[in-house]
C-alpha cells in the first residue's frame, strides 16, 4: 500500500510518499481501506517535533480516516468487513489502509460522507468537548470564536449555534468572515480594531471565548470576558503562547479553562463516545454540516499540511488515496 512517512522530525516538506506492507489486524484491531483522510493542524506540529507527543521515527502521521472495514481481529464484534467506519488515531492515518485499535473505530451511517466523518473526529470533537464539557455553554450565552475560519473554529460556530449561543466570530479576511457567517455566526469581525468592536457587539461581555490562536487575540479576549465567563485555551496557531495578567481573572471573576481533547478521549472514553453519538445525530438531522475546504490526493499530503500551518485553509482538508 501507499502511505506518507515522516522519516525524521523536521520540515513538512521532508514527508515521503512510500510503499509499505499491507497491515494485518491483531485480535483487538481493525483494518480500514481509507476513502477519506483528515488533515489537522497538529499533524504539522507532530512531523516537526513540536507536538506534545513524539512517536519514534519513521512513522506515518494522521489522526483520522474513514472508509470500508477490510479485516477485523478475532475479538472485534462491533464492526465487520464491508461496514462503513471512521477511526481516530494517535498517528498512522495517512495511508491507503489504516490499522486501528478496535475501540477507536466507530460505525458511520450510510448517509454520511466519508469526508464529513473525518471532520467530525478531531476538529469537531475538540470544539464539541470544549463547549460542552469544559465551558458548559448555555443557551442565550455569547460565544466568541477566534481563528473562526479554521476547521475547529467553524466547528465551534456550528456547535455553538446548535447549543443555542449567540456567536461572534473573528477571522482575518473578508472571505474567511463570509465563511463564518455561512457557518451560522451572528457576527463576523476582523482582528483589526477587535477590542472596540467587541465592546459594541458583546454588550456586558463574552460568556465563553474559544481560542485556538493565542498571541495578541488572546489578550483582547482576556479583557472582553463577562463575569462568570470561561476563557478556553485550545491552541496556539499564531505560534505565540500568551501571558495572562491574572489580576484580570480576579477583577472580572471569570475562569481560564484548558482544553486538551486528546487527554479527554483517553481518560473519559465513555463520555467521548457519547459526544460522537450526539455529533452524528446532529449531522443526520441536518443541524450541523462540516465545510470541506479541499480534497487532495494522498501524495500531496505535505503541501496540504503546509497550507494549514500557513492558515490558508477555510474548513477541513481531506486527502484521498
Amino acid at each position: 500500500m501507499k502511505a506518507i512517512v515522516c522519516p525524521e522530525y523536521g520540515p513538512v516538506s521532508n514527508l515521503e510518499y512510500r510503499d509499505l506492507p499491507d497491515p494485518k489486524p491483531g485480535p483487538d484491531e481493525v483494518v480500514i481501506k481509507a476513502e477519506a483522510i483528515g488533515v489537522n493542524y497538529p499533524d504539522g506540529l507532530l512531523v516537526q517535533g513540536l507536538y506534545q507527543m513524539k512517536p519514534e521515527t519513521p512513522f506515518v502521521p494522521g489522526m483520522e480516516a474513514a472508509g470500508i472495514v477490510e479485516a477485523i481481529g478475532a475479538n472485534v464484534i462491533h464492526v465487520k468487513p464491508g461496514d462503513r467506519a471512521v477511526v481516530l488515531l494517535n498517528n498512522g492515518g495517512y495511508a491507503e489502509k489504516v490499522l486501528a485499535p478496535a475501540d477507536r473505530v466507530f460505525p458511520i451511517p450510510g448517509t454520511m460522507d466519508f469526508a464529513d466523518a473525518c471532520a467530525l473526529m478531531c476538529a469537531w470533537g475538540t470544539s464539541h468537548h470544549a463547549l460542552k464539557q469544559r465551558a458548559n455553554l448555555k443557551p442565550g450565552e455569547t460565544l466568541l470564536v477566534l481563528g473562526a475560519a479554521g476547521s475547529t473554529g467553524l466547528a465551534a460556530i456550528s456547535i455553538g449555534k446548535a447549543m443555542g449561543a449567540n456567536v461572534i466570530a473573528v477571522a482575518s479576511t473578508e472571505e474567511k468572515q463570509k465563511a463564518c457567517i455561512d457557518a451560522g455566526a451572528d457576527v463576523a469581525l476582523p482582528y483589526d480594531g477587535l477590542r472596540d468592536a467587541l465592546k459594541s457587539h458583546s454588550g456586558r461581555g463574552v460568556d465563553v471565548a474559544f481560542d485556538p490562536v493565542g498571541g495578541a487575540a488572546f489578550d483582547v479576549a482576556a479583557r472582553a470576558m463577562a463575569r462568570n465567563g470561561r476563557l478556553l485555551v485550545v491552541g496556539f496557531a499564531s505560534g505565540q503562547i500568551p501571558k495572562l495578567p491574572v489580576n484580570l481573572v480576579l477583577l472580572k471573576e471569570y475562569s481560564l479553562v484548558g482544553v486538551f481533547w486528546g487527554a479527554f478521549t483517553a481518560k473519559e472514553p465513555e463520555v467521548y463516545a457519547a459526544n460522537n453519538r450526539e455529533l452524528f445525530a446532529w449531522h443526520s438531522e441536518g443541524r450541523i454540516k462540516p465545510r470541506i475546504d479541499e480534497r487532495r490526493p494522498l501524495s500531496q499530503a505535505a503541501s496540504a499540511v503546509q497550507r494549514i500551518l500557513d492558515r490558508g485553509a477555510i474548513g477541513k482538508t481531506i486527502l484521498t488515496p
